[in-house]
């Protein structure tokens, strides 16, 4: 690996690691949640009594609210699903053009 490749790849783990750590010291204290209830809030606020138009399909069939636990599980399976298929297509592309040339 030449030393030129070496500091490039130096620089960007340098802003990947900043990007990670700077949100973090910026806002200590910040509440992280998600956007669904973000946006039944503001509703709320606005409009007064919320009601959601229908009920998640497993909240229905298991008859309560899914834990935490599995919701971040299937939240994780479906981006695990995602990235399987978008490397699976730009590994095909870079094939393609490896058997072009």
């Amino acid at each position: 690996m030449r030393s030129k490749d070496k500091k490039i790849i130096a620089a960007i783990l340098l802003v990947v690691f900043l990007m990670i750590v700077i949100p973090l010291l910026a806002l200590k204290g910040a509440e992280f949640g998600g956007s669904d209830d973000a946006g039944s809030q503001v509703v709320e606020e606005i409009q007064g009594e919320y009601e959601p138009w229908f009920t998640p399909v497993l909240e229905t069939l298991i008859g309560g609210e899914l834990p935490g636990e599995v919701e971040s599980l299937m939240f994780c399976v479906q981006t695990g699903i995602g990235v399987g298929i978008i490397a699976f297509v730009l590994g095909r592309f870079v094939e393609r053009k490896k058997w072009e040339a």
